[in-house]
């Protein structure tokens, strides 16, 4: 490609996001620009379009297309348990300060198709927590908030996950936490009974409540610098003093205007205490 090219392609990027935004409401402007060009080229291609000029146009006309569009540019990798270590530390150092409060607010922030939020559940169940809680799972993606309120998941993916289960600690056989039926493992209908799925866009919506806990797990990782200093602020916001933060294993509150404001809760795990 060359520059001229590159060039125009880039304002059409520019072109798109701004009409999204001011159309939409979804604001996609801060994100990581080299990523982000590859899911909207991507997203073009698949509809078969020769222009992002052409993906603005239809996403303009055609607002049935608009969740699709989303789904391409947002990332949807997870699995139940993932970064085993991470669960093992909560379970053992986050755990023992949950059993202080008399209820439990935790938000699992860009939950996605729900794995992380059916994973605390059982990790709460298990430590005798979980009838006090409440999980507020979010997305900026109403169609993957389908599929986690479902909470169907592929069978295929439970061995994988098992053996996450045990990594983190987990005390039972997995399998008494699902039922297999024609390929697909489905959740035990209790462990949805006190979670909340709902739609909410880390970039431009507010707090919406007071928690012990934010897990908001990589998720930041596909936002530029300002962006990411945004949305810290707002979980900031969202935590008690002394509530915890838990970021992915690649994140860091290390280099935001809050890394002050926490204390880690154990090295090399990124579990973060509220401290001012």
């Amino acid at each position: 490609m060359d520059s001229r090219q590159q060039e125009r392609e880039n304002l059409e990027i520019e072109l798109l996001l701004e009409a999204i935004f001011r159309y939409y409401g979804f604001d996609f402007r801060d994100y990581a620009p080299a990523s982000l060009r590859r899911r909207i080229i991507k997203a073009r291609d698949q509809e078969g379009i020769s222009t992002i000029t052409g993906l603005t146009e239809r996403l303009l006309h055609n607002p049935n297309y608009l969740d699709r569009f989303v789904q391409a540019l947002s990332v949807n990798v997870t699995s139940m348990f993932r970064d085993p270590e991470f669960f093992l530390t909560f379970r053992k150092k986050v755990v023992p300060m949950l059993r202080t409060y008399p209820s439990i607010q935790i938000w699992n922030a860009g939950c996605s198709t729900g794995e992380e939020a059916y994973s605390l559940a059982i990790l709460l169940e298990e430590e005798g927590l979980y009838a006090r809680t409440r999980i507020y799972a979010t997305d900026i993606n109403e169609e993957v908030l389908k599929k986690a309120r479902e909470g169907i998941f592929p069978l295929e993916d439970m061995k994988d996950y098992t053996a996450n289960y045990m990594k983190a600690g987990g005390e039972k056989s997995f399998s008494e936490y699902y039922s297999a039926n024609y390929g697909n493992a489905i959740m035990r209908p209790g462990l949805g009974k006190n979670i909340t799925f709902a739609q909410h866009n880390l970039v431009t919506d507010g707090p919406f409540n007071q928690f012990q806990v934010i897990c908001c797990r990589n998720v930041t990782i596909y936002f530029n610098k300002e962006l990411k200093n945004r949305v810290h602020e707002l979980l900031y916001q969202s935590l008690v003093n002394f509530g915890i933060l838990g970021l992915g294993s690649k994140e860091s509150i290390h280099f935001t205007p809050k890394q002050g404001r926490y204390e880690q809760v154990e090295n090399t795990i990124s579990l973060y205490r509220k401290i001012g």
